[in-house]
């Protein structure tokens, strides 16, 4: 990975609490992933900035070298990577993405 994509990831990282890497943007998912995880971020009514890695070849590609994990995706949450859709799912369905949430001062809404 060029340090140009490295630097560009650790910006985004870093400049959002929640941060969603993904296949299109919250409003136009481009894969059903990625529809799923911006849509649990959405019912929660967490602010989040989704990066659209299709708009650049290399930023998909660099992605998967920074956080070493395959697929997108991938949910930074005050510089630290959760994981995927899988993962948020489950995090989500269990009540975890709440208090993960929670415990980082990130607002949010709870499930009622």
């Amino acid at each position: 990975m060029d340090q140009q994509t490295n630097d560009l990831i650790k910006n985004e990282i870093e400049n959002n609490d929640v941060c969603l890497f993904m296949k299109g943007t919250p409003d136009a998912p481009q894969c059903g992933f990625s529809m799923a995880t911006s849509n649990i971020l959405k019912i929660l009514e967490v602010n989040f900035k989704g990066i659209n890695v299709l708009e650049n070849q290399n930023l998909r590609e660099g992605i998967k070298v920074f956080s070493d994990w395959p697929t997108i995706p991938q949910l930074y949450v005050k510089n630290e990577f959760i994981g995927g859709c899988d993962i948020v799912k489950e995090m989500y369905e269990s009540g975890e993405l709440a208090k993960l949430f929670e415990s980082k001062n990130i607002n949010f809404k709870a499930k009622s």
